[in-house]
């Protein structure tokens, strides 16, 4: 009764009421997302410039207080939200209620579109190729994957990584490969910490993200192995603290400051110049070569 009768009046305030310039960012926490993950961070910072340029406020909203999921129409009118930008949110009954609505929505790595939504995401499928193929190039065969969580982006990096082994010939197994681990050092620690124990090893391993990659190689390093002596490490990302690590990470290159910086464009258009942006955006990544794998 509380939530029916809720909703006209938060309605009716939000149509008394001019625009409020402000625009809400929401962010699922998880141990492995949310604001203890860099990626978010750097996407955040480009958002927060954009909006603060164009004389928007910047209101923040996380999970931390919220059970399983958010009522995201629900708090974008009781704040007078003008537009809403979706990080690391997963697809649930209460988004949709969202995307019926007439607020302007950009999401971000989630693949779903409506009248008044849409979404960017970054090539994740041709990075994966790209990492496997340059694992190639180096004379690897046998190659593992410590995979993310159950996400769109992660889901489209094993896909790349599995197409491209199958077609250049490549081998990789199973046990090789550990799927739906934590965006963050202690997943990809704990995950390469288990693969280690097997007496029959690849030679190289591309992690999902550069977290999970750092974590991967603390592993090795610690079971008396070498980077990349003994195991060539690829990542994707491109994180700040991946080019000043030891040894500094190979990775994919995905641009997070464009990334905020194209989801404020297309919100800014969408509020403020009615257009109802529905075709997707992906963003173009890039392999960056380091010190974590070497040719063997």
């Amino acid at each position: 009764m509380k939530k029916a009768n809720y909703r006209p009046n938060a309605i009716a305030r939000s149509l008394s009421t001019s625009k409020s310039s402000s625009v809400g960012v929401f962010i699922h926490f998880h141990p492995s997302r949310g604001l203890h993950q860099m990626f978010f961070q750097e996407v955040l910072f480009s958002l927060e410039i954009n909006l603060g340029k164009r004389g928007y406020d910047f209101v923040y909203f996380s999970d931390l207080k919220w059970q399983k999921t958010c009522d995201y129409l629900e708090k974008c009118l009781n704040r007078h939200i003008d537009g809403a930008i979706l990080m690391g949110i997963s697809n649930d009954e209460n988004l949709h209620e969202l995307l019926e609505s007439d607020i302007p929505v950009v999401i971000l790595d989630l693949d779903i579109t409506a009248k008044n939504a849409t979404y960017i995401t970054s090539d994740n499928l041709t990075g994966a190729k790209m990492a496997v193929n340059y694992l190639y190039e180096l004379g690897h065969r046998n190659v593992g994957m410590i995979a993310g969580e159950d996400t769109f982006p992660s889901q489209c990096r094993s896909r790349g990584f599995r197409e491209e082994i199958a077609r250049l010939g490549m081998c990789t197994k199973e046990k090789w490969i550990a799927a739906e681990t934590s965006f963050n050092e202690e997943g990809g620690y704990r995950e390469m910490k288990k693969i280690l124990k097997q007496k029959e090893l690849p030679t190289a391993f591309f992690c999902h993200s550069d977290m999970i990659a750092i974590g991967a190689m603390k592993a090795i390093q610690d079971a008396g192995y070498s980077v990349p002596g003994d195991f060539s490490i690829i990542g994707f990302d491109d994180l700040e603290i991946s080019s000043i690590i030891n040894p500094a990470l190979t990775t994919i290159k995905q641009d997070t400051y464009l990334m905020g910086n194209m989801a404020a464009d297309i919100l800014f258009k969408m509020m403020k110049e009615n257009e109802r942006e529905t075709e997707p955006l992906v963003l173009p990544v890039e392999l960056v070569k380091r010190e974590s794998c070497r040719a063997i």
